[in-house]
């Protein structure tokens, strides 16, 4: 097993060929189009990502019916955070500009979050903040967290 440090450095290509072999921590569960994952910050608990699986650049390079099965189970995993969370509502997101490779991130809202932070997107929260020693996955920690949106999946 490596460590977390490690495992932090392998970038999403490296943390996908982690699930494969059963040493991604932070795996909640293996779906038809990808992996199913917390994400390294927890500062808004149940923030997660849909790793797709076979690895392909974009959402566009999946042949419509997998498209399909990608964003339907990229809400699938929004509807399990959102009820395992109580969170007031989930916000959806795939990118690939730094990491060219299909993901997509799902952000689970808060009424307890400032008003001002609310109506922005959450990486407008300071990286200190997102990124500081509390907020970051922890196995133990999260692994409560991590059994409720797996048995909720």
């Amino acid at each position: 097993m490596t460590t977390w440090d490690e495992y932090i450095a392998r970038g999403l290509p490296g943390r996908l060929e982690a699930a494969r072999r059963g040493e991604n921590p932070t795996v909640i569960a293996r779906l038809e189009s990808g992996w199913a994952v917390l994400g390294d910050s927890q500062l808004l608990p149940g923030y997660a990502l849909l790793l797709a699986d076979p690895e392909v650049e974009s959402l566009e390079a999946l042949a419509e019916a997998q498209q399909m099965t990608f964003l339907a189970e990229m809400t699938r995993l929004g509807r399990a955070i959102q009820a395992a969370t109580g969170c007031q509502r989930v916000n959806y997101g795939i990118f690939g500009n730094y990491d060219p490779y299909l993901h997509a991130h799902i952000w689970a809202r808060y009424a307890w979050e400032d008003e001002e932070r609310r109506q922005h997107p959450v990486w407008l929260y300071a990286a200190e903040e997102r990124f500081a020693p509390d907020a970051l996955f922890d196995v133990q920690r999260h692994a409560e967290l991590l059994e409720r949106v797996r048995s909720l999946l």
